[in-house]
């Protein structure tokens, strides 16, 4: 027999909301039936208009609140919900902190897993203005460029020059630098056509340097007056120290294409992070929040539980961040990535702190795992980072068959975290403690933690 939701479309009723999704989304049940709808906090009362409806679950938008929940504060601005740049901007920040401590919970509850305990997020005394780089497509017309965010799930552009988020430097300094290419009448992109220049625009800031980087993305190879561009930009912006052009002439949303030229000053900005000094590049990945992840990794080498005497291998090294903070407090660090260029920031960031206790790797971390096994090399931590998708069972494979005593996991995605604590805990490991969330995107869904898997004592030395 066909299943007819209880619900259908344009339908209006009354409801109670009943939790958040993990994007941040109000949930409610209409005879088991469920319903997501933005801008809905558990435990209001609100009156909603049915949207769409399908077979396991539909969306709904409020039309009016009648209750209003205690964690509820006032919103910023309608765009930052829109554009997705801020969905949790209503939620007041204590209960953002907790709906996120709560994220992992339900994700181990689900898993069989609820006797593992969840620490308090760790926050921030100020939750804007965080980000130390901002990537914004440029539309417009000729001679009226605008920056701004295109509508979640849509290619509806909705221009913004205050982006709540970023840095407030960055957003003087992205203003300034559309003044100056507006004064060249240079053609926005057109992503239907394909056809114009200007692409994106990225500026990249060092929250403790001061020092800015600006990127041009366009889509041709040529920038018309770019020394002159580039000039103009630096005596707007005395603080920009980097001017670089991008070639991106690919159909894709993709931002960065494989091309950086450089226009003016330097290819790098400098910056500290943990009293380290670091050069990040156009295409270096670093992490968009200094000041929580100074709190991120200190956590992980706390975990770590170093002496000074250890082998630790970096299995997700990208420029350094964490490998250098690790070789401060261990006898050897072995470093590996996939991505070369960043290998040799690795390398040149191990010089800029005089550091010789590190080597670093290109390739795939599973390869060089087997490669440092069969040369003895036996680590007692291995730090992971990976990406939102989490580990590969093949990088599990390698890294429980190392036989490390620690194995500690920085996660960007709770639930791929979960399901590799399962398999790691199936290979003798288990986690130690509690896992440690860390909000490093304040008025967004996102949530990082750390977690410390112990060795079974069953399993054994190497």
């Amino acid at each position: 027999m066909k299943f007819k939701p209880p619900v259908s479309k344009n339908q209006e009723l009354t409801a109670t909301v009943t939790d958040l999704t993990y994007q941040g989304m109000g949930v409610v049940k209409v005879d088991g039936y469920t319903l997501f709808c933005d801008d809905a906090l558990p435990g209001e009362e609100i009156r909603l208009h049915v949207l769409k409806v399908g077979k396991n679950y539909g969306y709904a938008k409020v039309i009016e609140r009648l209750t209003t929940s205690k964690d509820r504060v006032e919103s910023q601005g309608k765009a930052y919900s829109q554009t997705g740049i801020a969905p949790l901007q209503h939620l007041a920040y204590p209960a953002q902190l907790k709906f996120k401590q709560k994220q992992i919970q339900d994700l181990l509850k689900k898993a069989h897993l609820d006797d593992i305990e969840v620490a308090e997020t760790i926050g921030m005394k100020d939750p804007f203005h965080y980000r130390n780089k901002a990537q914004v497509p440029v539309r417009g017309t000729k001679g009226d460029l605008k920056t701004g965010f295109f509508k979640r799930g849509s290619h509806n552009f909705l221009p913004l020059e205050n982006f709540l988020i970023q840095d407030e430097r960055i957003d003087e300094i992205l203003k300034e630098v559309v003044k100056v290419l507006n004064a060249y009448e240079l053609e926005p992109y057109d992503e239907e056509r394909h056809s114009g220049m200007i692409r994106h625009l990225m500026v990249r800031i060092g929250h403790y340097s001061r020092e800015a980087m600006v990127v041009i993305v366009t889509k041709n190879g040529r920038l018309p007056h770019d020394r002159e561009i580039a000039e103009k930009i630096v005596a707007a912006c005395p603080d920009v120290v980097s001017v670089m052009q991008n070639v991106n002439r690919d159909r894709t949303n993709v931002i960065l294409g494989q091309k950086t030229k450089l226009l003016f000053g330097k290819d790098h900005i400098k910056d500290t992070l943990n009293g380290l000094e670091f050069e990040i590049s156009a295409q270096s990945f670093y992490q968009v929040n200094p000041v929580q992840t100074e709190k991120l990794y200190q956590t992980a080498i706390k975990f770590a539980n170093l002496t000074g005497e250890e082998t630790a291998i970096d299995a997700y090294c990208g420029i350094g961040t964490i490998s250098l903070s690790l070789a401060e407090k261990c006898r050897a660090v072995y470093g590996v990535e996939i991505v070369e260029a960043a290998i040799e920031d690795a390398k040149r960031n191990a010089e800029l702190n005089e550091l010789d206790n590190l080597r670093f790797e290109v390739g795939n971390a599973e390869d060089w795992m087997a490669k440092w096994k069969e040369k003895g090399i036996r680590p007692n931590v291995i730090m992971v980072d990976p990406p939102r998708k989490g580990l590969t069972e093949s990088l599990i494979e390698s890294a429980t068959g190392m036989n490390p005593d620690r194995i500690v996991y920085v996660s960007c995605n709770p639930a791929t975290l979960v399901r590799d604590i399962q398999s790691l805990m199936e290979k003798g490991y288990h986690v130690e403690g509690r896992i440690q969330p860390v909000d490093q995107f304040p008025q967004t869904a996102h949530v990082e933690s750390v977690t410390l898997l112990q060795r079974d004592a069953s399993r054994g030395e190497a």
